[in-house]
């Protein structure tokens, strides 16, 4: 019983710290990096589509992204797609090529940027601390129903607590090197 508690939580928590690497893909730092167009969608034939199943997405150099289409007809879809997403980019194209490239940072820019990503690594442990207190208030209940012993949920509850603590100082290194990428000029 309190195993599959256990293990549940960690899938959970597991789950979490996914969710803020993706997030954290979403915020742009200086360099250029393909997963910055994850959120970009086009309209293919009809139904919206994610970037990287209409085009090749590839890292030209440290501030740029080249994007090929694998249709020719696709590259002004593609192009008004980067265009009008929020990231701010302003794609150029040369033939079949959509150049994008990465505007520098400003000082202003990296400083808010660094504050969503505070707010998305706390969101994350607020997410882990939210598991870890479903797993408790799930010990709990089976004490009272008295299939488990006090001893059992004790060493329940320090093992959640445990993998609570490791999830969030997990979230912390990662925050730690998203700050580093976005500070560094």
């Amino acid at each position: 019983m309190i195993n599959e508690i256990r293990k549940d939580a960690e899938t959970r928590m597991n789950k979490s710290v996914e969710a803020l690497k993706s997030a954290f893909n979403k915020i742009r730092t200086g360099r250029a990096h393909p997963s910055i167009l994850d959120a970009v969608r086009v309209d293919y034939y009809g139904s919206e589509v994610p970037l990287s199943q209409v085009a090749n997405i590839n890292v030209e150099d440290a501030r740029t992204l080249a994007v090929v289409p694998w249709e020719k007809p696709m590259v002004q879809k593609v192009e008004k797609a980067i265009m009008t997403s929020d990231l701010g980019l302003n794609p150029s194209t040369a033939g079949t090529v959509i150049r994008v490239p990465m505007p520098p940072l400003t000082e202003e820019t990296r400083r808010n940027y660094t504050r969503q990503a505070r707010a998305e690594a706390e969101t994350g442990r607020v997410a882990v601390r939210n598991v870890r207190r479903d797993a408790n208030n799930d010990i709990k209940s089976l004490l009272k129903e008295k299939e488990i012993s006090e001893d059992d949920a004790r060493q329940g509850e320090d093992a959640i607590q445990k993998l609570t603590d490791a999830h969030i100082a997990e979230i912390d290194k990662l925050l730690e090197l998203k700050e580093h990428d976005l500070m560094q000029v």
